[in-house]
């Protein structure tokens, strides 16, 4: 598949299966900076569907301002941007001490050039056009490598793998989408706290609203749906927000 493909619907549920691999706190997060609207739109569909959150910028100046406000666990940078370019980008979250995955998309397919990208501190380099799962499979070799060695984060039945956003419950396979998979994780990894859904906001919906005014609480519903049996995994603490496990469950294994 190349760049040119059609992509599913990005509503589409992640279907999630187990398998033992690395964790990190919730569904990575990945900033794709491209100023070509329908290539931008195309790679956060096609993201999307693999499961990921996807948040997309046109310029290099805001691309910086944003990654310093949110943590996100990969970049995928264009070169040629307007105002900051790629390279400059890259030279300026190095030289702050940021260590996030860098993926430089660009036309420029010289050697020369692609060293240039690497030296500025890009971790793998891709030249358009480029062919969509090979995309993908350095978006997950990146992520690998920026998940390290954590644990498999487990509260009971329920055994939850982040890199692959897999799920699973009593051995089960559990259906979600990518923003109920980062709930149900940030809940899992603060197993036994009770988080305060502004908490929930910021993390996982990056805001310090609730633009639906029962956002959180309508996805806390359907959780409880799909857990069935197990739905009274989330315990909800009147006037606060919710929490997963006792205060004494460990959360990381």
């Amino acid at each position: 598949m190349n760049t040119n493909s059609p992509s599913a619907e990005h509503e589409k549920p992640v279907i999630v299966n187990y398998r033992n691999g690395g964790i990190m706190p919730n569904a990575m997060k990945v900033l794709v900076v491209e100023d070509n609207r329908k290539l931008a739109r195309f790679l956060q569909r096609a993201l999307q569907e693999e499961g990921y959150i996807v948040d997309l910028i046109e310029d290099g100046t805001e691309a910086l301002e944003r990654s310093s406000n949110i943590e996100y666990d990969l970049i995928i940078l264009d070169w040629m941007l307007p105002g900051t370019d790629g390279i400059a980008v890259c030279k300026s979250l190095r030289d702050r001490g940021s260590g996030i995955p860098i993926l430089m998309l660009t036309a420029r397919a010289e050697v020369s050039e692609r060293i240039l990208g690497l030296d500025a501190g890009a971790d793998d380099y891709l030249p358009k056009p480029f062919d969509l799962g090979e995309l993908l499979a350095r978006v997950r070799a990146l992520g690998r490598r920026g998940a390290g060695t954590d644990g498999v984060v487990r509260v009971g039945p329920l055994v939850l793998d982040r890199l692959e956003r897999h799920a699973t419950l009593s051995g089960q396979v559990v259906e979600l989408t990518p923003r109920e998979f980062a709930l149900l994780t940030y809940l899992a990894r603060e197993s036994g706290r009770v988080v305060p859904r502004s908490e929930l906001l910021r993390k996982v919906w990056e805001t310090t609203y609730d633009p639906g005014s029962n956002v959180v609480d309508a996805h806390i519903k359907k959780l409880r749906e799909k857990l069935g049996d197990h739905a009274s995994l989330i315990e909800t603490v009147r006037g606060v927000g919710y929490r997963i496990g006792s205060a004494d469950s460990p959360a990381v294994s």
